[in-house]
This record gives C-alpha cells, structure tokens and sequence, in this order.
C-alpha cells in the first residue's frame, strides 16, 4: 500500500511539468507563423526596412538610392507622419516599395498596456496610411520591438502579420554609431532571407543614407537582390500574406 501511495503522489507531483505552459518566446512565436524575424531560404532575396517616417529630408533621398540600385523596401511608417506628408508615403507605394503600419504615434507597447491603446494606435495609422495611399497595410512592427501575446493578437484581429527584423541585422542607426559600422554590421553578417533594420527617420543627422551609398552597390555586387518582405515572405511556404494591395 505504501508502495501505491508514494507512486501516486509521484504521478500527481509530475503532472503540472508534463502540461506547463510552452514558454512564450521567439521560437514560439516564431513556430506558430505569428511573428516574423527572417525567412529561411536559398534564394539570394534581402528586405531592406525603414521605420519612423516619412521625413521630409530623409525619406527621398534614400527613395533616390534605393532607385538608382533598382532596389525595393518596405517602409514601417507613422501614422501622424503620413499625415504630415502624404506625397512621399505616396511616392513609396508608387516606386513599387512596400508601405507597413508602425503605429500613428510610435507609441511603446510595454506589458500592460490596454488592447483598446494597441487597437487604436494601429488602426488610426491604417486609416492615415489609406488615405494617403489608398493601400491597406498588410504588416506592423511594433515600435522598439515591444511585443507579447496581447500585441500579436491585435495585430493579427487587425489584418496584420507582425514582423521583426534579423537580430544580427539591427544596424542602430538611429544611435548615429559611425558610418563605418553600420556597413560592416550590414555586410559582415548578411544571409539569405534577413529582414535588415535602418531608419528613415533619426534625432540629428542622420548616417544611414551615407552608409547605404556603400551597402546597396555592395550587397548587389553580391549578387543579393533587394525585395520587399511581403515577397521575401513568399519564398518560404509555411508563411505568406497577400501583398499590399489598393483599396477598391
């Protein structure tokens, strides 16, 4: 009877670890197709990605740039900012370059944080984006790449694919680190599929523009071909979304 008793509290004791919850992280997410960081593939294929814009100073001439390689991109931009200046979310969408939500105030979505605020701030920025473009963004990246199960699922209620970017391919150009190494970041870590991380948009001047001037031909010499991550996101088949498309 002991011997029945003790296996008991044994097999009682084991059954919460054999149901514990799956640890909600990367390889979770990642996993179940929620959340994007980079696609495995063969393919010489590269996103290049741009958030905080559009800026009246910045955002056209790395437009220029990207027109002169003959390269696309996907823009995360900010809702109030479309709003400001809707010709160059425009001219993004009609030089071919991917247009994706940011939020409308490049809020933070730290632990917490009400639904209804997530809610808002993506769909407001949908609706400046629609307005300017009358394209529906099909991808969001949340600002300082704050996210949770809270986050995701709103995203996706709203239609979104939530996308990160390759963690070897975080330039932090937005910290103005030196020209230098924001390329030999770039150009010492570059695979196939990465989703690489810039900004259209920095406090002062910015180094991004300067540093692409020698990533792009680089990259290209490489023989790395730049698309947008909705057709990056096409070269693997457990993931894909309908590519932005005008409104009717």
């Amino acid at each position: 009877m002991k011997i029945i008793a003790i296996l008991s509290i044994c097999f009682v004791l084991l059954q919460p670890a054999a149901h514990a919850a799956p640890k909600k992280d990367r390889a979770y997410y990642e996993g179940r197709g929620d959340v994007v960081w980079e696609i495995p593939t063969s393919e010489k294929k590269i996103a290049l990605t741009f958030d905080d814009g559009p800026d009246p100073a910045d955002t056209p001439l790395i437009l220029d740039l990207l027109k002169q390689y003959n390269a696309k991109a996907t823009f995360f931009v900010i809702g109030n900012k479309v709003e400001k200046y809707p010709d160059i979310a425009r001219r993004e969408v009609l030089e071919g370059h991917e247009i994706a939500n940011h939020t409308y105030s490049h809020k933070y979505f730290r632990k917490n944080i009400p639904s209804e605020t997530i809610q808002k701030e993506i769909l407001d920025a949908e609706n400046a984006i629609i307005q300017a473009t009358s394209v529906k963004p099909r991808l969001f990246r949340p600002p300082g790449g704050f996210y949770n199960e809270n986050v995701i699922h709103v995203s996706k209620n709203a239609g979104n694919l939530v996308i990160m970017w390759s963690w070897h391919q975080d330039t932090e150009d937005w910290q103005t680190p030196g020209i230098y190494k924001i390329v030999n970041k770039v150009s010492k870590n570059t695979r196939n599929g990465d989703i690489i991380l810039f900004h259209d948009y920095v406090e002062g001047k910015t180094q991004t523009i300067a540093a692409l001037k020698q990533i792009l031909p680089l990259l290209k010499e490489r023989g790395y071909e730049f698309v947008t991550v909705s057709e990056l996101l096409t070269y693997r088949n457990s993931t894909s979304v309908d590519n932005t498309n005008p409104i009717k």
